[in-house]
């Protein structure tokens, strides 16, 4: 498969799944659960790995322990994903505060220009934004972030698709 093709078909691919993710936000939302239930399994399963590939038998009850755990968090989050989805974007709303905070504080210890200085202060700012209006409305909050993301695939599936057209027309120039 040539370069052109594939980035034609990531494109294209990028490109419905950006569809559906702003079309029904709510079926990107209950993949998202599906997902992390599916990460979760197989962390349970590495865990278990992890805990019969060790010299000493001390640690296994504690690897153990973790994968019964992620068991758990895949299971709930199967059972509940409207639950699982709000948790997460809990869990996004704490990441973007944290790391605004943390933008904001640097700036001032880094000693950056002017320009650099208002860029980092103002990312962190929406940064901290972001975080509490997923904190005050975190069922709005996963709505939004999965039409984000459809925006975002959209967005990346065009510029997939660009090139690949451009490059065929190359080739067939040649």
């Amino acid at each position: 498969m040539s370069l052109s093709t594939s980035l034609l078909w990531r494109g294209v691919l990028a490109v419905i799944i950006g569809i559906v993710s702003f079309t029904w936000p709510g079926l990107t939302i209950g993949a998202f659960a599906i997902l992390f239930a599916v990460y979760a399994f197989v962390a349970a399963v590495l865990e278990v790995v992890r805990a019969f590939s060790r010299e000493r038998a001390g640690p296994v009850v504690g690897w153990l322990l973790l994968a019964l755990l992620s068991v758990a968090a895949g299971v709930v989050a199967l059972a509940w994903p409207g639950v699982t989805a709000l948790v997460l974007t809990i869990w996004i709303g704490a990441w973007a505060l944290t790391t605004g905070l943390l933008e904001v504080a640097l700036t001032f210890r880094q000693g950056q220009i002017a320009g650099e200085w208002a860029a980092w202060i103002l990312g962190g700012l929406v940064s901290i934004a972001l975080a509490v209006v997923l904190f005050i409305r975190p069922d709005i909050g996963a709505v939004s972030l999965a039409e984000v993301f459809g925006l975002f695939s959209l967005f990346y599936g065009i510029i997939g698709i660009v090139p690949s057209v451009r490059a065929r027309r190359i080739l067939a120039a040649v």
